[in-house]
This record gives C-alpha cells, sequence and structure tokens, in this order.
C-alpha cells in the first residue's frame, strides 16, 4: 500500500487546487502544491508516510506565509506608512466643482465631488465661491466640507493624480 501512498496525495493535491477554483480565499492552492510536493516524495520513494505529512505541512505553511508577504509587500501601492483611507476620511484634498454660489452669512455653497453634492464653505482667507469654480477639499466637519479654490493656470489634474 505505502507504494501507492502517492496517488493519494496526487488525488488530495488536485482535490485542493480544484477547490481553489471555486472559493475566494487563495489558501486551498497552497495546500494542492504540498500534497502534490508529499506525492513526489512518495514517487520517489520516500516510504514514510509521516516523512510524506512533514513534506505536505512545511511546504503549505511554508507557501501560505510567503503568500502573505508577497501580497502585501509586491500588490499593495501603498507605500509603508501610509493608511489606506476611505469614504470620507479620503476626501481632504480631492478636488471638485462648485454646483451652488455662496449665499447667506456664512458663504453657504454646494459642491460636488465623487459624484456626491456637499455641504460646502470657502476656508479661511477665501471669498465666497461662485459656481462653476474648481476647488480643492482642505477639511471636512460633521457633513459640510470647507474648500480652497485651486490655481486654473496650474495643472491640477496632475496634482489630484499624485498625491
Amino acid at each position: 500500500m505505502s507504494d501507492w501512498i502517492w496517488i493519494l496525495w496526487c488525488v488530495l493535491g488536485l482535490a485542493f487546487i480544484v477547490t481553489e477554483v471555486f472559493t475566494s480565499g487563495f489558501v486551498l492552492l497552497w495546500f494542492g502544491i504540498g500534497a502534490l510536493a508529499a506525492a513526489f516524495a512518495g514517487l520517489i520513494g520516500i516510504d514514510s508516510v509521516a516523512l510524506q505529512f512533514l513534506i505536505f505541512a512545511t511546504v503549505s505553511t511554508g507557501l501560505t506565509v510567503a503568500s502573505r508577504t508577497i501580497f502585501v509587500n509586491y500588490f499593495t501601492r501603498r507605500k509603508p506608512g501610509d493608511e489606506l483611507r476611505m469614504g470620507v476620511e479620503a476626501l481632504p484634498g480631492k478636488i471638485g466643482t462648485v454646483v451652488s454660489s455662496s449665499r447667506g452669512a456664512l458663504n453657504e455653497g454646494a459642491v460636488k465631488v465623487f459624484g456626491s453634492t456637499w455641504t460646502a464653505y470657502p476656508a479661511d482667507g477665501e471669498s465666497p465661491l461662485e459656481a462653476g469654480e474648481r476647488v480643492r477639499i482642505e477639511s471636512i466637519e460633521g457633513a459640510s466640507i470647507y474648500v480652497r479654490r485651486i490655481d486654473e493656470s496650474s495643472n491640477w489634474r496632475q496634482k489630484s493624480l499624485t498625491e
């Protein structure tokens, strides 16, 4: 029986790999490769099932740990120390368009950013907002944003893409 145990490792490895196709975790592939490594060990003459299992466990664990390192280091675009900002936290520094001119004592207007319209106020030292102006979001307080005009002569598209 020990002469044919490598076939069972092959079947187990292929089952893990095929199952990986239907899951989203990207872990079973490494166990499939580990099982195929154990099958190869059995095929070349290592008859100890315990040693084959040790090869399976070592290869599977090593690939799982290595893949985590590879994915984090090479497939993320963040710089070390940068934290991922999403939703409202990602708005400061983004460019928007004034859709409603300032009115009232607080110079309240409306700015459209990424398809959402926000209540906007000019930042300190800014004059009232006029419809059609391009603005950069300075800060957020509650459901309101504070904006500053951008210099139309500068290349604001390039600046917003590099930030």
